[in-house]
């Protein structure tokens, strides 16, 4: 087991990985027909550029359909072994990986979560958008504050996009994670623009984290119901009160 593991994680093969992994998620774009809702969202959303881009973990194998062609992008990729197909895979697609992730108490440096932070501002400085999962590290379709301190240090709003297929795969995953299977039907949905401005005090913050999370939720329950399915990750309904 030992020395499967690590012919797995060898070098070659996390590229042969993520060539195929790369190639995989183009047939799934090309042999889909897709929706993108609002339809003018490139509209709106383009003159603010360069922005960041949120989703749920789980659900990042085809976030990199909304990405327009004349769009520089940037992914926070975890430092995880399973992070190294992912990233190759993501730069087979026109997407340069920054490796590091979001983490709490003693494992924030092992993580490279600080030095992850400081590569995304550079990246949103250059012109680069940004995307990154929403969640707090193992605690699914909960924001996290990472990516709200990203947005008030970087003065770049967050953009919820969710990317889903009626045809897929739904994985028994802490992250209720999905990949698309070819010849379906798919939804783009993308949310308006969230703004944080740089003296958000932490109450703003927290007000900015819930409008996060309340609009990746939505986007991903309109995403499923242009599919004709409901979320498989969806939160459960709270009972009345």
């Amino acid at each position: 087991m030992a020395l499967l593991k690590r012919i797995s994680r060898s070098r070659p093969v996390q590229a042969a990985l993520g060539r195929l992994l790369a190639g995989y998620l183009r047939l799934v774009e090309r042999t889909n027909r897709f929706v993108m809702e609002p339809a003018d969202i490139y509209d709106r959303v383009g003159p603010q550029m360069p922005v960041i881009v949120a989703m749920w973990h789980g659900q990042h194998f085809m976030v990199s359909f909304a990405r327009r062609p004349q769009d520089r992008a940037a992914a926070l990729v975890s430092r995880h072994g399973d992070g190294e197909f992912n990233a190759i895979a993501l730069s087979h697609l026109g997407i340069r990986a920054i490796r590091g992730s979001g983490a709490r108490g003693s494992k924030v440096r092992e993580k490279g979560g600080a030095a992850a932070v400081r590569h995304l501002l550079r990246a949103l400085k250059d012109g680069e958008m940004v995307v990154m999962t929403a969640d707090v590290p193992k605690v699914s379709r909960i924001c996290g504050e990472g990516i709200i301190l990203l947005a008030k240090l970087s003065g770049r709003p967050v953009v919820p996009v969710a990317v889903v297929t009626s045809r897929r795969i739904d994985f028994n995953s802490w992250d209720h994670a999905s990949i698309g299977l070819p010849f379906g039907r798919g939804a783009i949905v993308i949310g308006e623009p969230i703004h944080i401005a740089a003296e958000a005090d932490p109450g703003a913050m927290e007000d900015a984290r819930l409008a996060v999370e309340r609009s990746l939720d939505a986007v991903h329950a309109r995403a499923y119901a242009l599919v004709g399915d409901r979320d498989p990750g969806a939160k459960p309904a709270e009972a009345p009160r």
